[in-house]
């Protein structure tokens, strides 16, 4: 497997997996570097392989449908050039898939073959607004699947593009953009300010945790409180 250059180092990917999406969210917000509404999936989407790991890469995207059968071509693990994309993309790599249908889920656009396909090309989990299958085989080959739903049978899904913008719960992601999935959903990084989030998220954590323990201690008192939530307020 050919392995193409991440875009950030291994301590820039390994900061910013010290955060959950919460937390890069709160420092993402504070840059102001998007609308505050923006930049996250909304409510529905959730991991459905068990443990819940998350899983930080850049997106390699595609679009499906299940509903129906194709037009013309082949099956979506028959085609070659996807794979082949996917090689291209950077690493680590997670396969992005927008099912299409006017009701998504119809049939399942992963499996535990197709999981293992994926991972050998250097994916390390999918997020999909559609549906999986064989998720206790998904789960004891720790790939971390972020779906809709779950279902029995793959109906006819089939590649309708890859390489191109998709939509997972309200979240627009572009061919390589940053991501980073866990139980609360997926957020998209600006990978320009990687370090500046890792800071504020830092100094965010930090404060929180301040008052978190006071909220716990012997010592809370309601003016002790206002004090550490204005501090908290005031340096968002």
């Amino acid at each position: 497997m050919s392995q193409t250059p991440s875009r950030l180092s291994d301590d820039e990917l390994t900061a910013l997996r010290q955060f959950d999406t919460c937390k890069l969210a709160n420092a993402i917000e504070k840059l102001n570097l998007r609308l505050h509404n923006e930049g996250y999936t909304m409510p529905g989407l959730r991991c459905v392989t068990g443990s819940c790991d998350s899983v930080l890469g850049f997106a390699a995207t595609s679009r499906v449908r299940c509903g129906d059968p194709p037009l013309r071509g082949s099956s979506f693990q028959d085609v070659a050039e996807w794979w082949a994309y996917l090689e291209r993309q950077p690493w680590p790599r997670i396969a992005v898939i927008e099912d299409i249908d006017p009701q998504p889920a119809r049939g399942a656009v992963l499996s535990d073959v197709h999981a293992e396909i994926l991972r050998a090309l250097g994916c390390i989990g999918v997020v999909t607004n559609g549906a999986v299958r064989d998720v206790p085989a998904l789960g004891e080959m720790n790939f971390p699947a972020f779906a809709d739903q779950v279902t029995i049978s793959h109906a006819y899904v089939h590649l309708v593009e890859y390489g191109t913008p998709v939509n997972i719960h309200g979240l627009p992601i572009d061919p390589a953009d940053l991501i980073y999935a866990d139980i609360h959903g997926v957020l998209s990084i600006p990978v320009g300010s990687v370090g500046d989030i890792v800071r504020l998220a830092r100094e965010g954590t930090r404060r929180e945790a301040r008052v978190i323990d006071l909220c716990r201690s012997a010592e809370f008192s309601f003016e002790r409180l206002y004090a550490e939530m204005h501090d908290l307020e005031i340096n968002r």
